[in-house]
């Protein structure tokens, strides 16, 4: 189909495939988590060794919020043999309902101690999420009760929040199934938004041409589907003719040879005796690659993505007899018994079947699309005026720093003169050091003091009192 927004092509599917009893190296454990990174499989050679399994990598994200936590109590779990024994002998109920948790008490000290350890590391991210929201809304809290905050988180026991329990083992197992399962509906969903925004913008786009044009265009549209529709014959997910297609062409088998028991296990390729999600999806790639083509305009791989995840669900209905999403040996066999599997309806594409959404349906979107762009150009228009104001107070600061310079530099041009002036000595009207007529007074008032004046016979004139005399004899 014709995809009018650029941007959601992608070779590429990160879609989380499995979340049931499982472990790496075949043994059946807690679970396995695993995601499907490309849509193509990879022709086996039957003259190559078997496919050894790989290490599950580290950096895959489940999508759950607490995706670390709980890869690292399985990591931590795996480590105690005593619980690894159990995990090989006990089934998906035994999981579910929460009885294989209660052999958390018989594990090694160690791992529990690092189970609590992982404990209280979740409990404080979760914290610092809860305070982070509180700040992002700029709600106002004297004291915070975390207690009461962190029950809006189902996989972990929020009253004890130091030491890990059985019962937050239990949590763990019943949140992560219960989110996971829901991850199919979430995609459905997902893609029928994608569907009406692609549908709402070619309608924007027709409104926005003229009468000649628009014909033009719808013209256009339409060939480009028609393109889409004429592919060869697409045969049903799980057939026996869809199966000896993968035989011959990935394979490269003879189909007249064709075994089921045989093609299971080649396509088991992780040689834990089930075929999981992403298996499964593999083998319908060469189905799709008959309608879909990334370099053709008429074709969409987001429907392409979406006819994948259809096919599969297709086949775990008519194959996965105990519903645990994974499909036995016993179980594949047994559906190759089946009426359909030799004598099957055509598969109906995309194309042929009935929309994802209703005109209803396209209706509201549109309206919380206008909701919404209201809603941002209100934010853009405030955004707006606070750049303006910013501005406003940035001129403002400018012409303030100008004035405190201009007052910097004249204070400092009085400084520098005022230190020449203390460094030269002071100079009179006539230009003359001031110093010298000091000493010129202070000489002149010295000439006075020691001047002694001097009479007509050339005696120095004494005008001291005399004194009386003394020891004279006395006279009647």
């Amino acid at each position: 189909m014709v995809n009018f927004r650029k941007g959601f092509h992608s070779p590429l599917k990160q879609d989380l495939t499995l979340w049931y009893p499982r472990m790496t190296g075949g043994l059946k454990g807690l679970l396995l988590l695993s995601l499907c990174l490309v849509v193509w499989t990879v022709p086996i050679d039957r003259n190559q060794d078997p496919p050894q399994e790989e290490k599950a990598d580290e950096n895959v994200d489940t999508g759950l919020y607490y995706d670390r936590y709980l890869r690292e109590v399985i990591e931590v779990l795996e480590t105690d043999p005593h619980f690894r024994e159990k995990l090989q002998t006990a089934n998906t109920d035994d999981i579910k309902n929460g009885r294989l948790s209660k052999e958390l008490d018989l594990v090694g000290h160690h791992v529990r101690t690092r189970l609590d350890e992982l404990k209280r590391q979740e409990v404080s991210r979760l914290r610092m999420l809860l305070k982070a929201k509180l700040d992002s809304t700029n709600t106002q809290s004297v004291q915070m009760d975390h207690a009461s905050l962190l029950k809006q988180f189902e996989h972990l026991d929020p009253h004890n929040q130091n030491t890990f329990e059985a019962k937050d083992l239990e949590l763990l197992i019943a949140t992560a199934t219960k989110d996971l399962e829901n991850y199919d509906a979430e995609r459905h969903e997902e893609f029928k938004r994608y569907e009406m925004l692609k549908e709402h913008e070619r309608r924007e786009y027709l409104k926005s041409l003229d009468q000649e044009k628009r014909e033009k265009e719808e013209k256009r549209i339409e060939e480009l589907k028609e393109k889409h529709r004429q592919h060869p014959k697409v045969n049903a997910p799980g057939s026996v003719d869809q199966l000896r297609e993968v035989w011959k062409e990935t394979d490269g088998l003879d189909p007249q040879e064709f075994n089921p028991k045989t093609f299971f296990k080649l396509h088991d390729t992780n040689g834990d005796g089930v075929l999981d999600e992403q298996e499964l999806e593999a083998l319908f790639t060469k189905e799709l690659e008959k309608v879909y083509d990334p370099k053709n305009e008429e074709d969409d791989m987001m429907e392409m993505e979406e006819e994948r995840l259809r096919m599969r669900e297709h086949v775990m209905q008519n194959v996965d007899i105990n519903h645990d999403r994974l499909v036995s040996l016993e179980e594949f066999l047994k559906s190759t018994e089946k009426r359909e599997f030799n004598s099957p309806k055509e598969w109906e594409t995309l194309d042929d079947t009935k929309p994802v959404y209703t005109e209803e349906e396209l209706l509201r979107f549109e309206a919380e699309l206008r909701d919404k762009e209201v809603e941002l150009g209100r934010r853009a228009e405030k955004l707006r005026q606070e750049q303006e104001l910013l501005k406003e107070r940035s001129k403002a600061l400018e012409a303030q720093k100008r004035e405190y310079q201009q007052a910097v530099m004249e204070m400092s041009q009085k400084q520098k003169e005022q230190q020449a002036q203390n460094r030269q000595p002071p100079s009179g009207p006539n230009g003359e050091l001031q110093f010298q007529q000091e000493i010129q007074k202070l000489a002149n008032e010295d000439s006075q003091v020691v001047k002694v004046p001097v009479e007509q016979n050339g005696e120095v004139q004494n005008n001291l009192p005399a004194e009386p005399p003394q020891n004279l004899p006395q006279h009647t």
